[in-house]
């Protein structure tokens, strides 16, 4: 099964398909995960707790791990350690509403492969499960680098590399999605409700103004300096990115 929205299935050596074990213990957002990982194709199971945690890896055998780190019982630092000790190198998304930049250290220090902080987009975490597994050969596809590409400007969904020209671009997290929904669009005007709905997907109650907000940063670094902008206003409909004729 391939997703059209993220291109090419994903799946074990073997053929079969890629597993996943969510852990957290709110039960919306484990669902919401699940939902967006089995559209997929995906195999997906979920635990509630630490303990439920280190039963499904032995049960489930998954190829990446989605683990929030505050948990009732265990937390999702203490299960990565037990993981760590029985020389599991199942890789390690970390889940969690923490933000700080110690927080950061702390978990991929710990052994943790990438990190993503509460609110998130779903394709943003679909994004990061990829590249993980990709990267740690557990599981395969048919397209060794998908690139998004409108001019001189091109993304790499599995790295989160952007570069325009010969010029390498940093965003953040939400920026990149931004662009990524963008360039997944060319030449179509998206609205800011439809940005705020798939950039912004769970659990966000904001208001348009942030769109803007978020449109006037990735311009300061994509179109800045340069004679060809490739992201524009439609006024009174939304944005838009194009290369130039």
């Amino acid at each position: 099964m391939t997703n059209p929205a993220t291109g090419t299935a994903l799946t074990r050596p073997d053929g079969s398909p890629v597993r996943v074990l969510v852990v957290d213990d709110e039960q919306m957002l484990t669902d919401l995960l699940s939902m967006a990982l089995r559209m997929e194709g995906w195999e997906v199971r979920t635990a509630a707790s630490g303990h439920e945690a280190l039963d499904g890896v032995k049960d489930f055998d998954p190829d990446a791990l989605v683990l929030d780190i505050m948990m009732p019982d265990l937390d999702g630092m203490a299960v990565l350690q037990r993981l760590r000790q029985q020389q599991n190198m199942v890789p390690v998304l970390f889940l969690t509403a923490k933000d700080a930049v110690s927080d950061r250290v702390a978990g991929l220090t710990a052994g943790g492969d990438d990190y993503v902080t509460k609110p998130f987009s779903l394709e943003e975490v679909v994004a990061r499960l990829r590249a993980l597994m990709r990267r740690s050969g557990t599981a395969l596809s048919a397209e060794p680098e998908p690139i998004l590409r409108v001019g001189d400007l091109s993304l790499n969904e599995d790295s989160h590399e952007v570069i325009r020209g010969e010029d390498e671009i940093e965003l953040t997290a939400t920026e990149f999605e931004l662009l990524r929904f963008l360039m997944r669009n060319p030449r179509r005007v998206v609205s800011k409700s439809q940005i705020l709905d798939r950039v912004w997907n769970y659990d966000f109650g904001g208001k348009s103004s942030v769109v803007e907000l978020y449109i006037s940063y990735l311009r300061k670094k994509i179109d800045a300096g340069r004679e060809d902008p490739l992201i524009h206003t439609v006024r009174g409909v939304g944005y838009m990115i194009k290369a130039p004729q």
